[in-house]
């Protein structure tokens, strides 16, 4: 079994009491339908488009363009004119390989969706890419505050009835890995969509191909290496 290394301080062999995921980039593989769309929009706006799309992932699309300062510009009403096209367009969105059989692997009650993404639009990428509705999700429009602040992942947390301390992050970006520190959570960063090394003091994976989940007597879930699941997208 040809399995990938895992770099970082070791989350193997420690019981969890829920898992929490990031949905883009950590599930799913939505980078080239993200970038289409904020692309267009960046040069509408006359922005540099590859130094702007590497700001606008793991963030709320109004706070994104907020921090633009642009003249004359309502963030609100831009980040509903993005959603809509983003909701259009989803051309080419796949599941991160072995995400659907390690996510169907989860006691129904343990884990959950916490995305910046607002629920229509994680509703709609999901079923693009063919992995089911979760059995809890928490949505950008939910907090107050996105990501970075970690007000999402405590949230989660807290609708699965489990400590943050007890529970394991799943992230790609760096506000949402910021995030999840800041709430007090263990981080595993899933690397599957970035080109580059991932420099970060977490536990690394490339996929969920040669994950597995177990369910221990105390009711926690913790992570071990198995089969791989599929030879799918990554």
């Amino acid at each position: 079994m040809n399995i990938p290394p895992v770099f970082g301080p070791p989350v193997f062999g420690r019981s969890f009491g829920a898992f929490l995921f990031d949905m883009d980039g950590t599930i799913i593989n939505s980078i080239a339908a993200a970038e289409r769309v904020w692309g267009a929009w960046a040069l509408r706006h006359k922005l540099d488009v590859p130094a702007f799309l590497k700001t606008i992932h793991g963030v709320r699309a109004a706070e994104t363009i907020a921090k633009l300062n642009l003249p004359g510009i309502d963030p609100k009403a831009e980040a509903a004119s993005v959603l809509a096209a983003e909701i259009d367009d989803l051309a080419g969105i796949v599941p991160i390989a072995g995400a659907a059989a390690f996510l169907a692997s989860l006691p129904g009650d343990r884990w959950a969706i916490v995305t910046s993404a607002p629920r229509r639009l994680a509703e709609r990428r999901l079923e693009a890419a063919g992995l089911p509705f979760p059995p809890m999700m928490v949505s950008g429009e939910e907090v107050k505050s996105g990501k970075p602040a970690p007000d999402c992942f405590l949230l989660g947390a807290e609708r699965l009835g489990q400590p943050i301390e007890n529970c394991l992050v799943f992230e790609d970006a760096p506000a949402g890995i910021e995030a999840a520190e800041a709430a007090g959570a263990s981080v595993m960063v899933v690397t599957a969509t970035h080109p580059d090394p991932v420099a970060t003091v977490h536990p690394t994976i490339a996929n969920y191909d040669f994950l597995r989940a177990q369910r221990g007597a105390n009711g926690g879930i913790s992570l071990a290496f198995g089969t791989g699941h599929s030879k799918g997208n990554a």
